[in-house]
């Protein structure tokens, strides 16, 4: 099984999991809880960059989790963040969205629908895995594992404050900005 670093403090290990390189070697980094900081992670993203947690610094994060480019609840989503981006921004908060489509999919959908924030490749699953939104899922009686639509707000020491899991769409931009101006 071939393997690569995907986090810029964690590696992935084989039969699962993901272990810390700072300190023991033996333990395995644990899903994401609210009141706790969020481990440093590094993805690919559009721009033709590699986006790091750490490049938040000191400004909230907005982090939502979409199943996929391009079809219609993702595209709603996505276009209710880009139209409250400006309310989002004078909240001292940045947005990105994450979802296992890959970089060049992920620069069509944001040209096409002129979003104004980076859109983070997840193609090897450890950040689904990491903030846990993997689910089966069930389309035409096929089950599968897919994203469950989810947002996470950190503040800007990088500590998750909010989630929501199972989103829908309407209003939920709103409901996160309000949450994030109240931070």
């Amino acid at each position: 099984m071939a393997l690569r670093a995907v986090m810029v403090t964690c590696f992935a290990i084989p039969h699962g999991g993901v272990r810390a390189a700072s300190g023991s070697c033996a333990k395995r980094m644990s899903k994401v809880k609210t009141g706790a900081k969020v481990p440093a992670f590094t993805v690919p993203a559009t721009g033709g960059e590699n986006w790091r947690l750490k490049d938040a610094a000191g400004r909230k994060l907005v982090i939502y989790f979409y199943p996929k480019d391009m079809t219609s609840g993702c595209t709603r989503e996505s276009q209710d963040f880009r139209d409250l981006y400006p309310a989002f921004r004078k909240a001292g908060a940045q947005i990105v969205g994450v979802s296992r489509d890959s970089v060049a999919s992920h620069e069509k959908f944001k040209e096409k629908e002129n979003l104004p924030f980076s859109l983070l490749s997840d193609m090897d699953e450890q950040l689904c895995k990491l903030f846990d939104v993997i689910r089966e899922k069930s389309l035409y009686g096929r089950k599968y594992l897919g994203i469950e639509r989810s947002t996470f707000l950190l503040d800007g020491t990088g500590v998750l404050r909010h989630e929501w899991r199972k989103v829908k769409v309407p209003s939920h931009a709103e409901e996160v900005l309000e949450a994030a101006q109240s931070l």
